[in-house]
């Protein structure tokens, strides 16, 4: 776990150097949120469809970042000193820590910009916080291993959006489905389903790329 640590600070130190993925996805996410904007423009769109769109934006806007993470370390050859110097455990870990906190820091930005902009009415908080940060992780989870499979491939970009779409879509319904009863039913007992699912996809997602991540990194 310290080494795992000492990795995620080691990757905060590149970043706010370079700024590569946070400007990445901030710009993602701006750009796309003033595309749907201008798109509706006066037309009447429901609260239910607002929720979709919310997360369709947060997934297309992580995706653009959370591969370079690994496509880093092999652009600047130090793929194979980390090897040396850190088991696969610790580098998964860390590299995921550094995702969760850049989806974080994604949201603390696009959340706020798209209740205003957009006019989401949120009826319980609580949930709709829940379901943003355990949707997060999962999506970090996986975001992070595909990362890790497609780092040594020649067409990083496409084929990193293309493998994770169809992992990363049980937690996509699931984050939509609970946000929608966040914004439309005050009861946090509502999307308990939801929230379940959530919570076993982020357990699997990650447990197994830890389990797996050994022959992937090593390959």
């Amino acid at each position: 776990m310290v080494n795992a640590w000492y990795i995620f600070q080691k990757d905060l130190q590149q970043e706010y150097r370079t700024r590569y993925a946070v400007n990445a996805i901030l710009l993602f996410a701006v750009v796309t949120l003033s595309a749907v904007s201008f798109a509706i423009g006066t037309y009447s769109v429901s609260q239910e469809t607002l929720s979709a769109l919310l997360w369709i934006i947060l997934f297309f806007s992580s995706m653009s970042g959370l591969a370079h993470i690994f496509v880093r370390e092999e652009e600047t050859h130090t793929a194979e000193t980390l090897r040396l110097v850190a088991a696969p455990t610790s580098i998964f870990l860390g590299k995921l820590l550094f995702n969760i906190i850049l989806l974080f820091m994604l949201e603390i930005i696009i959340i706020p910009l798209f209740l205003g902009v957009m006019n989401l009415q949120v009826q319980n908080y609580l949930l709709f916080f829940l379901t943003l940060i355990i949707g997060s992780i999962g999506l970090a989870g996986g975001g992070t291993i595909v990362g890790a499979i497609i780092s040594k491939a020649s067409s990083k970009g496409a084929l990193f959006t293309v493998l994770a779409f169809p992992i990363l879509l049980p937690v996509l319904i699931s984050g939509i489905s609970a946000t929608k009863k966040a914004v439309t039913q005050p009861l946090l007992t509502e999307a308990s389903g939801e929230l379940q699912a959530i919570i076993a996809y982020a357990v699997v997602i990650i447990t197994a790329s830890i389990l797996l991540f050994d022959f992937i990194w090593d390959e």
